[in-house]
């Protein structure tokens, strides 16, 4: 089984981290026990996202298990992630030993506070470029983008892409395909 690991704070975009939760976690009903999807916060408390939705976290930074994949989103209250030094060490710990690290939208710019994006290939939302490019990334205006064990995504939606792109990765692209098909996404998976 893949243990997933969704960060999720204050402010943070619903779509964000929602899609790629629903992506992942879709899996497990073609292959049971496929993957494991945790939200992770600082605290227990319930987190309050950018349009009202209030969400109880799985774990917290202090209790989160070893991730396989850990995945950053973004939204306004990224900008208090990316100051936030137990959210920039949590996920610079977890890449050490996961086997990808993604984000979604301007997460890109919390794995950037963290230390992950210098001189690599990245996206992330299309008024951001600039800011990520003070980082000394390569930005790209790609939906998907991966340079190592580092994936990041572009806008918002963009999450869902994400997450198809990351089951290709792990279970292949006729998973990827099936969960797309199943959740009425229309795509083609070789093509991202």
């Amino acid at each position: 089984m893949i243990t997933i690991g969704i960060l999720i704070f204050p402010q943070v975009e619903e779509l964000d981290f929602v899609a790629p939760f629903e992506v992942l976690s879709y899996s497990n009903k073609i292959s049971p026990d496929s993957t494991r999807v945790l939200l992770i916060a600082e605290n227990s408390d319930p987190i309050e996202a950018f349009n009202g939705m209030k969400v109880i976290p799985h774990t917290t930074l202090a209790t989160c298990p070893s991730l396989d994949i850990i995945v950053v989103p973004g939204g306004k209250g990224r900008l208090a992630a990316m100051r936030n030094t137990a959210i920039t060490e949590f996920i610079r710990a977890q890449s050490h030993h996961a086997k990808f690290t993604a984000s979604v939208c301007t997460g890109a710019l919390i794995l950037a506070a963290a230390g992950l994006l210098a001189n690599k290939k990245a996206t992330t939302y299309h008024t951001a470029f600039d800011e990520l490019r003070t980082y000394t990334v390569d930005v790209l205006t790609q939906k998907v983008v991966q340079d190592g064990r580092i994936i990041t995504s572009a806008g918002v939606s963009s999450g869902i892409e994400l997450g198809l792109y990351l089951l290709k990765l792990l279970f292949g692209a006729s998973m990827a395909q099936e969960v797309a098909d199943k959740i009425e996404y229309s795509i083609n998976v070789e093509q991202i």
